[in-house]
């Protein structure tokens, strides 16, 4: 790759590494240079700019990072799609994250311009969390790196990441009484062990108390086993101070083996694992009677996931092991989820179809059919298919009509009765309905217009990919060629804003009122610019069909 000072005669395809603006001419560092921009450039008196211009043998940050990415995910792993180089992998579902730490470490090792980070093998994660993030650093990655990181990362056939699910269990309880023992306490450690297993998707389904003697764990567990009971988890009403104390003395009377007493983790070190035959038998610390983490946690969830868990797994929880309550490390409650960890951006659509489309005469242009399909339905099924979390639509005109198209999508509708006030009624309209625009729920909404059926899932999908506030890209427009286009994205905290645009000019005022917050996006085609307005061109996208899915 060749940096630094390029002269304009030579930045045709070079990337700008640092912002220009002179002139009343502004772009973006990051910005791919077209003739177009060099030529802007020159009338405005710059001679030159810091820009990297890719070689032969180098890939371009973002398709480096994509097949990085890919190479990397395994089950549960979901992709997205690169920008500016970082590629994140999120999780399909709740689990337990598998990992080979050993080749993070030699991927790392391979090139400055190849990074990868990822959660800790074995954390618990939840659906749409971020499990790693590939970036490459500025702005390209020699090609020989790029596919030594591919090969390690997918060596023997086998993913460097995994999410292994948690499979649902029924789980049994026992809790040993002694003289003066309350019932509010058992009732309460009941709740929570309950809490604990619906978290991780399973049930407990039996609990009993029996006196805390090892006889009477023994009939207790043996009960259990015989209920076909997976775990069987046990409180004791004194703590476990040894491996031949009454809870485990009655586990070996049930047939049961002792694999290890103890764990290093603080809370949680008094743990007892043990098993009979395939089924495990947990003496719990007393720390799991609150729903506060400790190292119960870390074997419940690994255990529900299907993972090792015997000595050497419980000997290694050391390193990260201590689990006391401090300000840098906020513990989970009862019904808590993982707040702060990073997650996916739950992204909304809103679709407008509210316009009376005069200039298409009396037809209703978004029910004109495209190869079969109805106009608008083309949008909702683009919408459909890409990483939206929720679609709202806004009817208008012929409302009735409209929504029963929409009906059969499943999509939500709201009818603006002021649609013939200009579009800023019906972005105004579609906000207030947004299932998460007021309790924080949704990240972001993507305004796409019902009239423009060649817009793909992989559109959507590029826009969402760009989206981040908390790096400076809070408004996500398309470009084709340098000129702009839709649909755009905007950021929540844009929602009370956009119900105070009047006319007809919808989101534009946004735009030119937070440049600063504002990414181009570069597509590959000009589908971003094509509305069908008019006869003629409806009959011009009837004469060139073309795939939905891109």
């Amino acid at each position: 790759m060749i940096f630094g000072s390029t002269p304009l005669g030579q930045a045709v395809g070079a990337i700008l590494a640092h912002s220009v603006n002179s002139g009343g001419v502004r772009m973006k560092k990051g910005r791919k240079l077209t003739a177009d921009d060099v030529a802007a450039l020159a009338k405005v008196g710059v001679g030159e700019v810091i820009a990297a211009r890719l070689e032969a043998d180098d890939v371009d940050e973002d398709t480096a990072a994509n097949a990085i990415a890919k190479a990397c995910g395994g089950t549960g792993a979901r992709l997205q799609a690169a920008f500016t180089g970082r590629c994140n992998l999120y999780a399909d579902g709740p689990g337990v994250m598998v990992l080979d730490p050993v080749r993070v470490d030699r991927m790392n090792r391979i090139h400055e311009a190849i990074t990868i980070a990822t959660l800790a093998p074995d954390e618990a994660v939840e659906a749409g969390q971020m499990l790693a993030t590939v970036k490459i650093i500025p702005f390209a990655a020699p090609r020989e790196a790029v596919d030594e990181a591919i090969a390690i990362a997918a060596k023997d056939g086998a993913p460097l990441l995994d999410i292994a699910p948690y499979r649902a269990r029924r789980a049994g309880l026992i809790m040993t009484t002694l003289a003066g023992t309350k019932t509010k306490v058992l009732d309460k450690t009941a709740a929570v062990l309950r809490d604990r297993l619906q978290r991780l998707g399973s049930t407990l389904a039996h609990q009993q108390c029996c006196p805390h003697a090892a006889t009477d764990v023994a009939a207790a567990v043996t009960a259990q086993l015989a209920r076909g009971l997976d775990p069987i988890l046990i409180f004791g009403a004194s703590a476990i101070t040894d491996r031949r104390d009454e809870v485990p003395a009655g586990i070996v009377a049930a047939g049961g083996v002792i694999e290890h007493f103890g764990m290093p983790v603080d809370p949680g070190n008094l743990l007892l694992l043990a098993g009979k035959d395939e089924t495990a038998v947990i003496g719990l610390p007393g720390c799991a009677r609150s729903p506060k983490l400790n190292g119960f946690d870390w074997v419940l969830q690994r255990l529900l996931a299907d993972r090792p868990v015997g000595r050497g797994e419980i000997t290694a929880m050391g390193a990260g092991g201590l689990l006391k309550e401090i300000p840098s490390r906020p513990q989970l409650r009862a019904g808590d989820i993982i707040e702060g960890a990073p997650k996916a951006p739950r992204i909304a659509a809103l679709i407008l179809a509210a316009g009376q489309s005069r200039r298409m005469g009396a037809a209703n242009k978004l029910l004109a059919e495209i190869d079969g399909k109805a106009m608008l339905a083309r949008v909702v099924e683009a919408a459909q298919a890409s990483q939206i979390s929720e679609i709202v639509a806004v009817t208008g005109h012929q409302s009735e009509t409209v929504a029963e198209a929409l009906s059969a999508y499943g999509v939500g509708c709201v009818h603006n009765p002021d649609f013939a006030d200009g579009l800023s009624t019906s972005l105004q309209a579609g906000i207030g309905a947004l299932g998460g625009a007021i309790d924080g729920a949704i990240d972001g909404v993507i305004i796409l217009l019902g009239d423009m059926p060649r817009i793909s899932p992989g559109h959507i999908d590029r826009l969402i990919a760009a989206f981040s506030p908390v790096e400076g890209r809070a408004i996500c427009v398309p470009t084709f060629q340098g000129k702009r286009g839709n649909p755009v994205l905007f950021a929540a905290r844009f929602f009370l804003e956009m119900t105070t645009v009047g006319g007809d000019s919808g989101g534009k005022h946004l735009i030119g009122q937070h440049e600063d917050d504002l990414v181009e996006v570069v597509m590959e085609d000009d589908a971003i610019f094509l509305d069908v307005d008019t006869p003629d061109a409806l009959t011009a996208i009837r004469a060139a069909p073309f795939d939905l899915i891109q």
